[in-house]
């Protein structure tokens, strides 16, 4: 990894680490504003799942604490699940909530180190800094590429929207054009793609479904 993304990556982490330690493993130490939200945020992502095959395997890049584990667990029981976060805190919070699951695994990377049916990234790309649109557009693509590098069946990944209202935007957030996005995925990754941007968050969900 070169060294301004270790540097950048190493931005997020103290970010993440900071709220965490503020506000525990909860929403908000993830930096969401509620437990509601994020439900509503899983829900969406969750759509790249086929319901026909319940004992998948899905990569989380961003994992945090873990809520999404909890949320498949209660739902899809038989799945298998890595949990990936570049925060030595939120993979420790993680594995501390999660120490008796013999389903999920924990990691402090930037990537994941197996290959798995599905890839899920929720929020990684909102918090850019003190990066400009371009270097933070060059690390999302890259991680995209990441993603789908590591996911068999599909993957699927969220933003905030640069359809948000200008009063509502802050200057250390990154927020994506969702038409770029969804013709880069077009383009880059497969010919099957969906954006959702009806569910009422100032973000939308991006699905790519690959041919098998």
């Amino acid at each position: 990894m070169d060294n301004s993304k270790t540097k950048l990556l190493d931005e997020v982490a103290t970010y993440y680490a900071e709220k965490l330690a503020k506000h525990g493993d909860t929403p908000r130490g993830v930096d969401w504003n509620g437990e509601e939200s994020q439900m509503v945020r899983f829900e969406q992502l969750c759509k790249i799942i086929d319901l026909k095959t319940p004992n998948f395997s899905l990569n989380d890049l961003g994992c945090g604490y873990g809520a999404l584990f909890d949320f498949l667990s209660d739902k899809y029981p038989l799945c298998s699940y890595l949990g990936v976060d570049v925060s030595v805190e939120m993979t420790l919070a993680a594995q501390l909530r999660n120490a008796t699951s013999h389903k999920a695994r924990f990691i402090t990377a930037s990537r994941p180190d197996v290959i798995s049916d599905y890839g899920v990234a929720s929020g990684i790309f909102n918090v850019r800094l003190k990066r400009t649109n371009a270097e933070w557009h060059d690390y999302l693509q890259a991680t995209l590429d990441e993603i789908d590098r590591t996911s068999r069946l599909g993957f699927s990944f969220n933003c905030l929207t640069s359809y948000s209202d200008a009063d509502k935007k802050r200057d250390y957030l990154y927020y994506a054009d969702p038409c770029q996005l969804f013709d880069l995925c077009k383009r880059r990754y497969s010919r099957q793609v969906a954006l959702l941007h009806d569910y009422g968050l100032y973000e939308f969900t991006i699905l790519v479904r690959k041919a098998t």
